[in-house]
């Protein structure tokens, strides 16, 4: 589920006048009455064949008939629920069994095995396996298309006003569209905040990259309330550069160096790889400028006459790719590359290797959202030397960070 912000919680604390925890007890099992309601409802839309109002769609001589109230035992105590009828008294409820008073362990069950990629045929056969309940893989669609809202609120949610450093890259995913499976990418972005804390500020599905798309994602990040951006760290994507600078004309960008060596190595036979490999590490590893310089003229004169279009990779790129050489090293080390953003897609990729193709980009948003809330739920740690961090960008930054602060 979603992770709460603090003065979200201090809001729903006040809202709900939660005094105790008895208060948050109840408050829980409300919550968990309605979740459960939820899901019997799209049950009994599967049965029907249409769900409430929308009478164009339906084919069928039954109809709703109201609720049935029932009290059942779950992991948070007994909880009374209202389970939804038909008026020719045909529905069985899968979910919470006409004679089941017990529900604890099913209420997360199918949301936990979806965001860990279990396909829908699986779930459906997992949860008859363990509860002896039998649900379609349609109707597993439908109990996760209730999550949606949340994504979409998600997506909207406001932001922190500045980010010390945001990071860019991009997966590429494949997804059925109008009967033909194609490949869309997945841009993703994660931002540090001035307390050093990381965050997922929003996923991107499948638009062509170009400086007017960016344009519109960093606008967008400025409308949901960042004022600010110091550093962004980025794999190369085509017109980002021009688009952040737009909207935030003080960034300083740097290119990733490992997707640097990567791409630039796409040229180079495999049998020069090694020694090649090893000549760039001076460039990135200079502790100036200038000796980078020095260095990346050696590479030139070495290989320059067999492998020219890598030289001039590195050439064409230099200005982001040395970005980082005029910070100190824990800076260096922050946004030299987007390993920070690596790892996390690591996370994203374990789950939709999965799927040999997801039937629509809402099926592929739904699993990385969760998973998502999965991964930032563990990152309670704030970056790695913040404190000097910090007070280095200070110097840097002077009046843009103080005002933050």
């Amino acid at each position: 589920m979603a992770k709460i912000d603090r003065d979200k919680l201090k809001e729903l604390i006040k809202e709900q006048g939660l005094k105790d925890m008895s208060d948050v007890n109840q408050f829980i099992k409300d919550l968990m009455a309605e979740t459960i309601q939820s899901m019997l409802q799209a049950e009994l839309d599967q049965e029907l064949g249409y769900s409430k109002y929308d009478y164009k769609n339906k084919q069928t001589d039954n109809s709703r008939n109201g609720y049935s109230g029932k009290t059942v035992k779950s992991s948070q105590g007994e909880i009374d629920i209202k389970v939804p009828r038909d008026r020719n008294g045909e529905f069985e409820p899968q979910l919470v069994r006409k004679n089941q008073t017990d529900i604890a362990g099913i209420e997360d069950k199918i949301l936990s095995m979806y965001a860990m990629g279990t396909s829908t045929r699986d779930i459906e056969k997992t949860i008859g396996d363990i509860y002896g309940i039998e649900i379609s893989d349609s109707m597993v669609s439908k109990i996760t298309d209730k999550i949606l809202p949340m994504v979409s609120e998600w997506q909207n949610r406001p932001l922190k006003s500045i980010y010390s450093v945001i990071f860019l890259d991009a997966l590429h995913v494949s997804v059925r569209q109008e009967g033909f499976v194609v490949k869309k990418a997945v841009y993703v972005i994660i931002g540090v905040d001035l307390e050093g804390k990381r965050d997922v500020l929003g996923l991107w599905i499948g638009s062509t990259e170009s400086a007017k798309y960016w344009l519109g994602v960093v606008n967008e990040l400025k409308n949901r309330g960042v004022e600010d951006v110091l550093i962004a760290s980025v794999d190369g994507l085509n017109g980002f550069s021009e688009a952040i600078r737009a909207v935030y004309p003080q960034v300083d960008v740097q290119r990733c160096v490992i997707h640097q060596i990567r791409n630039s190595t796409k040229y180079v036979s495999y049998k020069d790889i090694k020694a090649f490999t090893t000549d760039l590490k001076p460039i990135y590893r200079a502790i100036t400028e200038e000796q980078a310089l020095l260095a990346l003229d050696a590479l030139e004169e070495k290989w320059g006459k067999k492998y020219p279009l890598s030289i001039k990779s590195w050439r064409s790129n230099w200005p982001e790719l040395s970005t980082f050489f005029k910070y100190p090293g824990e800076i260096r080390r922050m946004i030299y590359t987007t390993n920070c953003i690596e790892n996390y897609n690591r996370q994203l990729r374990k789950v939709i290797k999965t799927k040999s193709a997801f039937p629509s980009d809402e099926a592929l948003l739904k699993l990385l959202y969760l998973v998502t809330m999965n991964v930032i739920d563990k990152w309670t740690l704030r970056q790695k030397d913040w404190g000097t961090i910090l007070d280095q960008l200070l110097i840097y930054f002077g009046d843009r960070v103080k005002i933050a602060l």
